[in-house]
């Protein structure tokens, strides 16, 4: 068993898992340093493995149909949990009535909860008080730093001399934070020293050590908690890359979150991810995406970089079909494109390891 932060956990994604709603899940199913991951629940996919049904990749991570079936399958292997986590990630950050049972039968149980979403645990007295008599713990993931603990912009920035790539994305969850761990990992695996500032929750649910959850903080202190986490990593860690992890997008009407990104992580150079079968914003019908072309033209007007190139989110693409599109995308848009999830990175970490500064 793998050497974790945290300990074993069950991950709650109940109707969401192999949907948008359920990234978080994806996140911690594909990779995650916090954790050893279990289970997955979600009644509809009970009895198949995690990673054959998101990637066809297979993980032995049993998806089961609820919690009980969770623990005892964890009990009977020996290796008991110690966390429900929180796999959703809906549309305003909200626990359904349904998650809310779940996460009370979970600290009867014992076990401590992490949440990402926008609905805090630790303010609902009557869950605080199951988790003090069971001696467990809730932890609020997304819950705002105090004012005491934030950042503001300093120009600090300017002082990181290693590459600095974001991989922003033309949509939200469209598989950025996926694509930005391939990318660290694989340099890693080539000796070099890389490290992921992550921006959401699930980047530190995936043990990101330098992180910031950008949709929690006040607005006046995102560039300046940005900012500090890209400069501690480079200062900390002396890394040859830094990739950021891209939230929203510029364009999403409800998740423009890439501005603030390319205004205070000054990176110098962009991966954009798109999901090229989609024709509207995730979550807002009549809202048509914005083609990956005007994007492109958006971020190097408001960042003076270069966007280098596209990697493939590839929902609703048969496998088969991924290297005709990419083909496809490349054509149109004058950049190489790579599904780094389906494909190996090698050819995408070339063009990285080409960009970094010579000694």
């Amino acid at each position: 068993m793998q050497k974790v932060l945290d300990g074993n956990a069950i991950v709650y994604c109940e109707g969401a898992f192999n949907t948008p709603n359920g990234k978080t899940a994806h996140g911690l199913v594909r990779f995650t340093k916090r954790y050893n991951v279990l289970a997955v629940i979600d009644s509809r996919y009970a009895g198949q493995d995690a990673g054959e049904v998101l990637d066809q990749v297979k993980k032995n991570i049993p998806i089961v149909a609820d919690l009980q079936s969770a623990v005892s399958l964890a009990a009977k292997s020996g290796n008991p949990a110690k966390f429900m986590v929180i796999g959703l990630a809906p549309d305003g950050g909200r626990l359904s009535k349904q998650g809310l049972e779940n996460v009370k039968a979970a600290l009867i149980l014992g076990l401590n909860v992490d949440c990402g979403l926008h609905d805090f645990l630790t303010e609902n007295a009557e869950l605080m008080q199951l988790a003090r008599d069971n001696n467990c713990q809730i932890r609020d993931i997304r819950k705002p730093p105090e004012i005491k603990d934030l950042h503001f912009f300093t120009g600090n920035i300017e002082k990181v001399n290693c590459l600095k790539l974001a991989v922003l994305g033309t949509d939200s969850a469209v598989g950025k934070r996926t694509t930005a761990w391939i990318l660290v990992n694989g340099m890693l695996a080539k000796g070099k020293k890389a490290e992921l500032v992550g921006t959401g929750q699930t980047a530190w649910m995936q043990g990101a050590k330098y992180s910031l959850v950008m949709d929690s903080i006040i607005n006046d202190f995102v560039a300046g908690e940005i900012e500090y986490a890209v400069y501690s990593a480079w200062q900390n860690e002396h890394p040859d890359v830094i990739i950021i992890e891209g939230q929203g997008s510029l364009m999403n009407p409800a998740y423009p979150g890439g501005f603030e990104i390319l205004a205070a992580g000054r990176p110098d150079y962009v991966i954009l991810q798109h999901a090229s079968r989609r024709l509207e914003y995730d979550g807002f019908p009549g809202y048509p995406l914005h083609p990956p072309l005007e994007q492109i033209k958006a971020i190097e007007m408001i960042s003076g970089k270069k966007v280098i190139a596209i990697t493939l989110n590839h929902e609703n693409i048969p496998y088969e079909d991924i290297p005709a599109e990419c083909d496809k995308i490349s054509q149109k848009i004058g950049l190489p494109c790579f599904d780094v999830l389906v494909n190996d990175a090698d050819d995408l970490l070339k063009i990285i390891e080409n960009l970094l500064p010579r000694s």
